[in-house]
């Protein structure tokens, strides 16, 4: 109750009702899809979209622990750190197109077009919890190191992109199997040139992260038409 009450306040009830209207049109395809194809070849994206939706809650709470607090405390940090844990698994969606198979040529366009829903609603999910978060930072530092922190959550997300699909490891198992986590990003580190996919990957999906929320907070910002309108009509009065 208190994360639908947070989420629901004014400033985020909007885009997190129009969230969840995706995410319910996202579950209701993939149940439409297996009780057609009788196959749970996709079921795996509802719980991809139910990781989508963490880093959002995380943030919900660590803005709220920021601003009911006069510094942020312990508190705000561990949930702020949660936030960047689970965030690389909102945008991780769109690699899920690693499974569409052409040889199934009657589902191929249905299953694209599946998996690109999911996969938008994961990501602006991932943006909305982005924003929070760089509102607080921009609070607390300002704007310029507000956007070097955009910068490095996106270098950051793609390298825990590529952690996610290519070694197989999940958020959480920096907590249950941190020596694991330990030895495959030393491998990483040891020989990042080791093939072109683990360094081109991280660095091409951070920049496309970064790209896609400089896009989308660039809409944010545009004014309705009729607000830049509103000027011409008072400079034609004036004239008359």
């Amino acid at each position: 109750m208190k994360i639908l009450k947070l989420a629901l306040k004014h400033e985020t009830a909007m885009p997190v009702l129009a969230l969840l209207i995706a995410s319910g049109a996202c579950v209701a395809l993939v149940m439409a899809r297996i009780a057609s194809t009788g196959n749970l070849r996709y079921s795996f994206l509802t719980w991809n979209l139910f990781l989508a939706w963490l880093p959002l809650i995380f943030a919900l709470l660590a803005c709220e622990r920021y601003q009911g607090a006069a510094r942020w405390n312990l508190a705000f940090v561990s949930l702020a750190g949660a936030w960047l844990l689970f965030f690389p698994n909102a945008p991780y969606i769109f690699t899920d197109l690693i499974h569409l198979n052409s040889r199934h040529l009657g589902h191929f366009w249905v299953d694209l077009v599946l998996i690109l829903l999911c996969a938008v609603t994961g990501l602006v999910l991932g943006f909305l919890s982005l924003y929070l978060m760089q509102s607080v930072v921009e609070r607390m530092f300002g704007r310029a190191v507000s956007w070097l922190f955009i910068c490095g959550v996106a270098a950051l997300s793609g390298f825990g992109i590529y952690l996610g699909r290519f070694m197989r490891f999940n958020s959480w198992d920096v907590l249950f199997k941190p020596r694991q986590v330990y030895h495959g990003i030393g491998s990483w580190v040891a020989d990042p040139l080791a093939n072109s996919t683990s360094f081109v990957f991280p660095i091409l999906f951070g920049a496309f992260l970064f790209l896609s929320y400089l896009m989308l907070f660039a809409l944010t910002h545009l004014r309705p038409a009729q607000a830049m309108a509103l000027p011409r009509r008072n400079e034609q009065a004036a004239a008359i």
